[in-house]
Parts: C-alpha cells; structure tokens; sequence
C-alpha cells in the first residue's frame, strides 16, 4: 500500500512546489523590474517586464506595469518630427492596451483603472483634448471607478485624485459655453482644487502633486496659498524622473504670481 500511497502523494508535491516557485519567480521579476523604475531606468524596466509577461502570461499585475513602462517611456521620446511623434502615439496605444488587459483581468483593482486613465489621458492629450472628447470622458471615469474602489495604497489613491483633478483643470481651459455641447461641462476648477489637495494630503511632498494644486489655486485666485506651495517645492525630495523640470517651471510661475 506504501509505494502506491506515494505514487499518489508525487503529483500532489510537485505541483504544490512548482506551485511556489512559479509566485516566487513572478515576484522576483515584478521586484526587479520595480526597483529599475525607481532608478529611472524605464527601458530596462520594460524588458524585465517583457520577459514576465512571456514566462507568465495574462497576468494584470505584469499589465499594468507593461502600461506604466510604455507610458513612462514614451514621455521622454523626441517628437520633432512626424514620424517621431508617430512612434510616441503608439507607445500610448500599447500602454492603453496593457492597461485595457489589466482591467479586464482585475476589474476591482484601483491600479488597472489609474494605469488606462493615465495612458487615455496621454492620447487625448497628443491629439487635443477638445478633439478627443470621447477619451477624456473615459479618463473622468476610469479615476473615478478607482476612487470608488478606494485600494491599492496611499500612491495609488493620490494619482486617481491628481490625474482627475488635472482633467479637470484641462476641460475647464474652454469657457463653459463652448465645453458644455461636446459633454464637458462637468468641469469645474473648485472640485480640481479638492481632488488635488486630497492627492496632496494622500501623497505628501510629492512635486508634480504640488505643481499642479498650485495651478489650481491660481485658477481660484488664491495667489498666497499658490505662492506658498511653489516656495515648497524646492524642498521638495526628488521622487521622480521629471521632478527637476517641475521645479523649474515653479520657479518661473512663482516670477509669474509674486506681486498677485
């Protein structure tokens, strides 16, 4: 009875070790390519996504990380030229897809949702958010379903309010009257002042947070609490790849707003 008892018991154990090898192995990538993102190393990132992707497919943790490699990456492409922002749009399109899987996979995850906002959000912006009303609409949404689920982390909560709070800061650039045909009129710079100061409150001393709460109080004519926000920003910790950028352009508002 003993050898057969065994014989029964060496499929169970094999498959609960490779079981555990196979999460081990996943979290290893997703570890790996995380810590190069950190560094800034956004390519590098990306094929150690890649490779997690092949080894353990249709996997949305792996998804929406691909999204955020093709996002962060695409960025930083030069777009002089036709062709150069030809190949900027398709690194968008390919962290909408990611994105789109991940959704689709995780349905109750804030992340998927924050990472398809994000990408959505980078195409209405190349194509002009006036002319891409349908995908900014998809933008206001997707944050929203990720705020109503409330997971995924302090970060991930703070981006959903930041990126919404900035859509709505860009609907409200046209007055009412001209947004309100195409279904904009949802915009309203009071709730970007809110939803940007609870990024603010959920993802402390972060610059691009900062920056952009700053622009809404200046679109609210709080010129004392902006100007006291740019002032901060310099001494804000260094947390992201563009954060020199942020600063300068605060440095240039402030010049902007001192005598307000």
């Amino acid at each position: 009875m003993k050898p057969f008892i065994y014989k029964l018991l060496i499929p169970v154990v094999l498959y609960f070790v490779s079981s555990v090898s196979f999460a081990q192995s996943l979290e290893e990538l997703l570890k790996e390519g995380d810590n190069l993102v950190t560094k800034f190393e956004n390519q590098k990132a990306l094929e150690v996504y890649q490779k997690a992707d092949k080894l353990f497919p249709n996997n949305w943790e792996v998804y929406w990380r691909l999204s955020r490699a093709y996002v962060d990456i695409g960025e930083h492409l030069p777009d002089k030229t036709d062709k150069e922002k030809d190949t900027q749009l398709e690194y968008y399109k390919k962290a909408f897809d990611y994105a789109d899987k991940a959704v689709k996979l995780a349905p109750n995850q804030s992340i998927t949702y924050v990472r398809r906002a994000i990408a959505s959000g980078r195409i209405a912006l190349f194509e002009g958010v006036f002319s891409a009303v349908g995908t900014v609409k998809d933008v206001k949404s997707d944050c929203e379903k990720a705020i109503q689920l409330g997971n995924g982390g302090n970060y991930v909560q703070a981006l959903a309010h930041y990126v919404l709070g900035r859509t709505h800061l860009k609907v409200c650039e046209k007055p009412y009257l001209v947004r309100l045909p195409l279904g904009l009129g949802w915009g309203d710079t009071e709730k970007a002042v809110q939803l940007l100061e609870t990024a603010n409150k959920l993802r402390p001393n972060f610059r691009m947070f900062m920056l952009e709460l700053a622009k809404a109080y200046i679109e609210e004519d709080e010129f004392t609490k902006a100007k006291e926000l740019l002032l901060k920003i310099e001494k804000a910790p260094v947390a992201d790849e563009d954060d020199d950028k942020v600063l300068s352009e605060a440095k240039q508002l402030y010049e902007k707003i001192k005598n307000e």
